[in-house]
């Protein structure tokens, strides 16, 4: 389940304090140190400082990374659990690239945090007249309270309800971020191995500018997230679902989660088997980041612009334009990917690789995070410098 219906800025203008989710399935405390108190803290680890080298070549590889190999594969998909701005199916063809094998997690984080004083967007006051950009000509100014920092945070009713209701579940939390992902009160004590989440899209980038990362296309994300399994429902497949395959919601959305796969929200990275290529959490547990724009006809576009149907297109890039029906006042809209703990097919089944969901880049949500990618020819970069970068001590998150 994802926002679509107005992100941020749509949920700081509503009167009350709730925010609307989409059709889709959809710091105050301190530095890195003090979240961690008591848990020992281990060297670093980061693509930039090897630590590992390749069995074969005895090249360096960068550490909690993955070789994609790249190849030609089928984007999209027909099954009947897809939505239209799922198809039409193309052949796609993207190059070889490394991929993080978990999600970028609450260590991973803090490290940056810590290195840098970033604080995401949901930790900071929210500007009136940035705000009102995205939101329809003659909106009210919302109160103080709803400008001060926050975020989207899953509050599950207690009995059924319309599903079309999605304020039923979201509401929109002063103190919510990364560091508090149910709110003020929580915290992620214990929680080093997690995902981090209330990520904005700002916040992504900042983050893998910092490690010399970049987030993965759409095509980068599903080719990997395929595992080499091409025109398969699944990342494992064409089997179903189940408890044992990913983080996902069982029971009757939203308000009875049964946990039989062991967790009510996010999981510890690593938590499920990994796919072909040794990724973990491509299907389900939280959303991911990518690097381009949303449109619900992108694939149309890119098809149209190839030169017709049958034509396999080289590393596409998304569209230069955003355009979303499902928040037609906000100027910008970018993708992620691969659901989340809240996906259920009773309402979504976005644990799929070819599920497609966006939402605008200011948005943080309870259930949203990013891996990076980093493409061989700068990782070759990084790995003969004479001098790589020292960072502060790191939890590791393995």
């Amino acid at each position: 389940m994802l926002l679509g219906l107005g992100g941020r800025a749509a949920a700081q203008a509503m009167p009350v304090v709730v925010m609307p989710e989409s059709s889709g399935c959809c710091l105050q405390s301190g530095r890195a140190g003090s979240i961690v108190a008591g848990v020992a803290a281990q060297p670093a680890t980061s693509a930039d400082k090897p630590n590992q080298r390749d069995a074969a070549t005895g090249k360096p590889v960068p550490a909690g990374m993955v070789w994609i190999p790249g190849g030609e594969f089928s984007m999209g998909s027909t099954d009947p659990l897809a939505r239209p701005d799922e198809g039409p199916v193309h052949r796609v063809q993207v190059d070889g690239f490394w991929m993080d094998a978990t999600e970028v997690t609450n260590a991973q984080f803090a490290e940056f945090e810590a290195a840098t004083g970033y604080k995401t967007v949901a930790e900071r006051p929210v500007d009136w007249e940035e705000l009102r950009k995205q939101l329809p000509p003659g909106t009210p100014k919302p109160a103080d309270e709803m400008l001060k920092p926050g975020s989207l945070v899953f509050t599950p009713p207690d009995h059924p309800v319309d599903l079309r209701g999605y304020d039923q579940w979201w509401t929109w939390t002063t103190g919510a971020d990364w560091r508090h992902a149910e709110g003020p009160a929580s915290s992620i004590e214990g929680r080093v191995d997690h995902p981090v989440v209330h990520i904005a899209y700002e916040d992504a980038v900042a983050y893998c500018a910092w490690a010399g990362k970049s987030l993965p296309t759409e095509a980068q994300w599903e080719f990997a997230a395929r595992g080499g399994l091409d025109h398969k429902v699944n990342v494992w497949g064409d089997e179903p679902v189940d408890a044992n395959r990913g983080n996902i919601w069982q029971g009757h959305f939203p308000d009875k989660n049964t946990e039989e796969d062991g967790f009510a929200r996010a999981a510890p990275v690593k938590s499920f088997p990994p796919n072909g290529y040794g990724l973990y959490d491509m299907a389900g547990n939280v959303w991911e980041w990518c690097a381009d724009l949303y449109r619900p006809d992108t694939y149309a576009q890119q098809i149209l612009a190839a030169g017709g149907a049958g034509v396999v297109i080289a590393n596409p890039k998304g569209p230069e334009q955003s355009l979303d029906p499902r928040n037609t006042s906000a100027p910008e809209s970018r993708v992620h990917r691969g659901g989340s703990f809240l996906c259920n097919d009773s309402y979504c089944a976005s644990y799929r690789p070819s599920a497609r969901m966006a939402c605008p880049p200011d948005t943080g949500l309870q259930h949203l995070g990013f891996r990076c990618i980093l493409p061989r020819e700068a990782w070759e970069r990084k790995s003969s410098a004479t001098a790589p970068r020292t960072t502060a001590p790191l939890l590791e998150a393995e």
